[in-house]
């Protein structure tokens, strides 16, 4: 079908731009430079190895510095060991298992490490990653197959490519919903237990989407589901609902590594949960005696003859046998423990992990579908007759490197489309508990069609007595023009004046809170040349009492599914010629602007925003609040 085949050809677009850009960035760059981006762990030390299944070994290693630096790879990740000793030649490719923290263990296919492995200087670079486009390239295949033969698969496929509309069984009463949940969030998970194949929970900024969720799914479990799928684009926000459904006592196993390292967490995966099946103690001491053989092979590493060469390959040989043995006890713990789950959780692209690939669902829940490629959500969705997309579809939009497939299409998300297609299965989340009424009523008059309403509990909430919940601070006129190096975006003179205004607030603060425990602070920028400059102050800073350990400087995107009690965005941007950039999406400033509870400080240049209705009517707005200012009342301090 076109559909399909369209979609087809802008996923090869994209991985062919994601391909160049990635040879780009590590062809001409140092070790020390990918280091830094994240594609590098250097340097390394061997921790263990045990056997694997079949030819491979798993080695454990753990970085011993620059151990602040998140790194751009994950469990699946594939990866290549190298010795700097001469990097170009000494390198093996293997597989991520597992990262936590500093550690990480691969799989590589053979039976020893090389020699050099022994000799130091190791390191990991992380290699392009062509598993997800491949699971998603898979993904498209099998749909495009089912919507041509037909049948009771093909439904699902039907209803979100527009050929058939979805069906709800509004006679299916919905019983025992919680107290605690308001009028929306009630009908939300109604709509949900009602819908025979596809639901929509359009959850705006700090309206319970997750709380929500973790209802419906329970309700869908308790309406006669026997196994639910539980997936996201990132694992963060796959932890967090791992997390919240095993609170309620239900049975989650989830599938790859948690991103958030917890006890509470760590139980829930499936490799803390095959370390504690009865079965692992079979496993422990087979693989235990098949790493004897293997050292006792190792022993006829160098100069050996002929009896030597067969007695080593015998050793080898019955460690192999043993090892099979175990990948077949393995694979019955798996198992079990997959059967006896009610929930699985993984990522997108986990969902087809070679331990639940061929499971099949009763529903499929998809949270941040907002933000997730629409490819990538056609692996979880093949896996059930019923689909429930929940995420906000007007906050931060899935990252697309490609220009062109952007702009043919890809940029769309599937719940835009099928929010478009089928308003009938939407139901939006009205009801918030994070922000004042003030710093959310120009949010939800621009996206949300001023449908949203202030929970009373947040409504009137300050900081103190006389605070402003919103203000505009414009630098027009006072000559803090950007800063463009290398592309690079930065106003050094803004971010100055921002730190002026933050040590005049902070002394409010101080006296405010003299026995109490500070509020958290965000400082915002677009722009990460901006945001490096923001951290170099923060540091200089000379901010009263220990302020400084309650502020956090970032990037717009860094703060998605965050809060702060106060929230300083920085513009940036002040130019002539009235360019603001990827400003532009107003979709991102109203993820910054909804970080906010009681207070937002928005700094910048009228002059070059206001050329733009969504900033013009934000400045407007701030005007009809009195809390339209001038940086030029500041310039005394």
């Amino acid at each position: 079908m076109d559909y399909f085949k369209k979609l087809s050809g802008l996923l090869r677009e994209e991985r062919k731009e994601d391909r160049s850009i990635y040879e780009t960035l590590t062809a001409s760059t140092s070790i020390y430079d990918r280091r830094a981006n994240g594609l590098t762990w250097y340097p390394l030390a061997n921790r263990g190895t045990e056997p694997s299944k079949g030819d491979y070994i798993n080695v454990e290693f753990e970085r011993t510095s620059y151990q602040d630096i998140n790194p751009q790879f994950k469990s699946g990740s594939a990866v290549m060991l190298f010795s700097n000793h001469n990097p170009k030649e000494d390198r093996l490719e293997g597989t991520v298992t597992y990262l936590s923290g500093n550690k990480l263990k691969i799989n590589f296919r053979t039976e020893e490490l090389p020699d050099w492995a022994d000799d130091g200087k190791l390191g990991i670079d992380t290699l392009f990653d062509d598993n997800s486009y491949d699971e998603m390239e898979k993904a498209l295949t099998i749909a495009e197959k089912r919507l041509e033969a037909g049948g009771k698969d093909d439904r699902l496929v039907k209803i979100i490519t527009g050929l058939k509309k979805p069906e709800f069984y509004e006679q299916r009463k919905v019983h025992g919903l919680s107290e605690h949940l308001n009028t929306s969030q009630q009908l939300a998970i109604t709509k949900i237990i009602q819908a025979e194949d596809l639901a929509i929970v359009h959850g705006p900024p700090g309206t319970g989407k997750t709380t929500t969720l973790v209802q419906a799914i329970a309700m869908q479990l308790e309406q006669g589901a026997k196994k639910v799928l539980v997936t996201a684009p990132s694992n963060t926000a796959v932890d967090l609902l791992s997390e919240r459904l095993s609170e309620k006592g239900l049975k989650v196993l989830r599938i790859g590594n948690p991103a958030r390292i917890s006890e509470r967490l760590e139980s829930l995966s499936l490799d803390y949960q095959l370390a504690q099946h009865p079965a692992n103690k079979e496993i422990r001491a087979f693989k235990k005696r098949a790493k004897e053989f293997k050292d006792m092979a190792h022993k006829y590493k160098r100069n050996f003859g002929k009896a030597e060469r067969e007695q080593r390959k015998a050793l080898f040989d019955e460690a192999r046998n043993i090892m099979k043995s175990v990948e077949k006890t393995e694979q019955y713990m798996m198992d079990d423990l997959v059967a006896k789950a009610q929930i699985i959780t993984a990522t997108l692209v986990g969902s087809q992990h070679y331990s639940i690939a061929k499971i099949t669902y009763d529903a499929v829940f998809i949270d941040e579908a907002g933000q997730a490629l629409e490819p990538a959500c056609w692996i979880p969705i093949l896996k059930a007759p019923k689909l429930v997309l929940a995420g906000d579809h007007q906050q931060l939009p899935p990252t697309i490197k490609s220009r062109e497939a952007a702009k043919q299409g890809l940029a769309e998300t599937l719940m835009e489309k099928c929010t478009r297609l089928y308003p009938e299965a939407v139901v939006l989340l009205e009801e918030q508990y994070r922000m004042h009424r003030s710093i959310m009523h120009y949010a939800s008059q621009v996206f949300y069609d001023n449908k949203l309403r202030a929970h009373h509990t947040v409504a009137e909430q300050l900081l103190f007595t006389g605070d402003l919940p919103v203000s505009f601070i414009d630098t027009a006129g006072c000559g803090f023009e950007e800063k463009i190096e290398n592309t690079a975006i930065s106003n050094p003179e803004e971010a100055q004046f921002l730190f002026q205004h933050l040590m005049q607030f902070c002394l409010q603060l101080v006296q405010h809170f003299k026995d109490k425990k500070y509020p958290s602070i965000a400082i915002i920028s677009p722009y990460k040349a901006q945001v490096q400059l923001l951290k170099d102050l923060l540091i200089e800073s000379q901010l009263p009492g220990d302020i400084k350990n309650y502020i956090t400087v970032n990037t717009i995107d860094s703060y998605q599914g965050q809060e702060r009690e106060v929230v300083y965005i920085s513009m940036t941007r002040s130019n002539p010629d009235s360019k603001i950039g990827f400003l532009s999406d107003n979709r991102r400033m109203n993820v910054a602007m909804t970080r906010a509870k009681k207070k937002l400080v928005v700094i910048g240049d009228s002059a070059t925003l206001s050329q733009f209705d969504f900033y013009k009517n934000f400045i407007q707005y701030t005007e009809a609040q009195d809390s339209y200012l001038s940086a030029w009342e500041f310039m005394e301090y």
